[in-house]
């Protein structure tokens, strides 16, 4: 889903001409997905819309997640968007300063309704630009097993981050599996995956008043912890994303991961005797943090049909749809605290960790140029596992290099 650099130049220096080249009056509601099928919830939401509303049927395409971005943003610089579109919440401040999208109001109602600082995903300047429509956070998955093989006590998680390095190094000496599964490589999960990191210490990257404040003492003891678990993660962290540490999981090649709950699944189904904890906090935590990372659906300018169109995407997220959106796809958390939740939580224990981070997690930043935000988060990360930068180095020489981007 991620654009490329010298795209996102091309959008800065068309959008400006996309004008009235889409303002004709569109029968249908255009919304592209992302991915491979239409899951049956939307597909029943899509017929109940257009039942109500024939003079605005919908009409989805589905576009592959690699391309659908691209997609997206090509259509809306040529002056030919889509009515509405599944986009990362990454992207917002983007198309908003280079006004592609519309904002999509939302009353004070409406934003209490959501978990904590959930509307933040959307939001820069006071105005919403989305409609949060997917969210993930992430939790402690360990290997029970490997606890015990190591000496330690299997039901007993790290609640800190130096409990955490501790225990990843009694595993590490003691067992044929690395104690912590890292994430490193140069992919969007690894910007992500720091990220929880500052999160679980009460950081930032971005204040309250819009200035960078990366070079912070709570994310140098992040990047600090960071550094000192590599000795007994995986080897050869940099290659290595998300989806790969997990597999290693899965195979019993590591003791310990930070996972979103589509893991519990793969984990039962894996064989593995597995438990889920809230992420281990650093000193300065006020409580179990989470990064809040919400994917959304933008309403796009000039195709004349905007109010409509918000209007259909607020029913497609109204409560009740969207819980029965989220439940449908297993592995996303709950964008809404509700009845329906307390009864997931009270038959499935391990849904809680993934709730309790909510409250003293952070949203992910909205920068003017996520792809450089993302690489400068990356090359941060990499130069530090990698023994090429100290912390306090790394730190500071990105938090300079994101000034361009805010």
């Amino acid at each position: 889903m991620n654009t490329k650099r010298i795209f996102l130049a091309s959008l800065v220096a068309l959008s400006g001409t996309t004008g009235l080249a889409g303002m004709a009056q569109a029968e249908e509601i255009n919304i592209i997905l992302c991915g491979d099928v239409v899951t049956p919830v939307y597909t029943r939401l899509f017929e109940e819309w257009t039942a109500a509303n024939p003079d605005y049927p919908v009409a989805p395409e589905l576009v592959g997640w690699g391309q659908c971005q691209d997609k997206v943003t090509t259509l809306a610089v040529a002056g030919t968007p889509v009515d509405i579109a599944y986009v990362g919440s990454r992207t917002l401040k983007q198309f908003a300063q280079n006004d592609l999208i519309v904002p999509v109001p939302m009353t004070d109602e409406e934003k209490a309704a959501y978990y904590n600082y959930v509307p933040e995903t959307v939001t820069f300047d006071g105005t919403q630009w989305g409609i949060p429509v997917a969210f993930s956070t992430k939790a402690l998955f360990w290997n029970k097993d490997l606890f015990e093989e190591a000496g330690l006590d299997p039901e007993t998680p790290p609640k800190t981050w130096e409990e955490e390095i501790a225990f990843a190094k009694q595993i590490t000496e003691n067992t044929d599996a690395a104690g912590f599964g890292m994430i490193a490589k140069t992919f969007d999960g690894t910007m992500h995956w720091f990220l929880h990191w500052i999160y679980t210490n009460n950081g930032q990257v971005i204040d309250a008043d819009g200035n960078i404040v990366l070079d912070s003492p709570e994310n140098l003891a992040a990047l600090t912890a960071f550094k000192d678990i590599v000795p007994y993660s995986e080897e050869g962290p940099t290659a290595y994303e998300q989806n790969e540490v997990r597999a290693i999981w899965l195979d019993g090649g590591v003791a310990m991961m930070h996972c979103s709950v589509s893991c519990a699944g793969r984990g039962t189904e894996a064989g593995i005797n597995w438990g889920v904890a809230p992420l281990p906090t650093g000193p300065s935590a006020e409580g179990p943090g989470t990064l809040l990372i919400t994917d959304s659906l933008a309403v796009f300018k000039g195709t004349g049909q905007e109010d409509k169109v918000i209007e259909f995407g607020k029913f497609l997220t109204s409560p009740d749809n969207q819980l029965e959106y989220e439940l449908s796809e297993g592995g996303l958390t709950p964008l809404r605290p509700s009845a329906g939740v307390d009864t997931l939580v009270a038959e499935n224990a391990y849904w809680k960790p993934f709730i309790d981070g909510i409250e003293f997690g952070g949203p992910e930043p909205l920068l003017t140029d996520y792809i450089g935000f993302q690489n400068v988060m990356i090359e941060m990360v990499q130069s530090v596992v990698t023994g090429a930068a100290e912390p306090a180095a790394a730190l500071t020489k990105a938090a300079g290099e994101l000034e361009q981007y805010k």
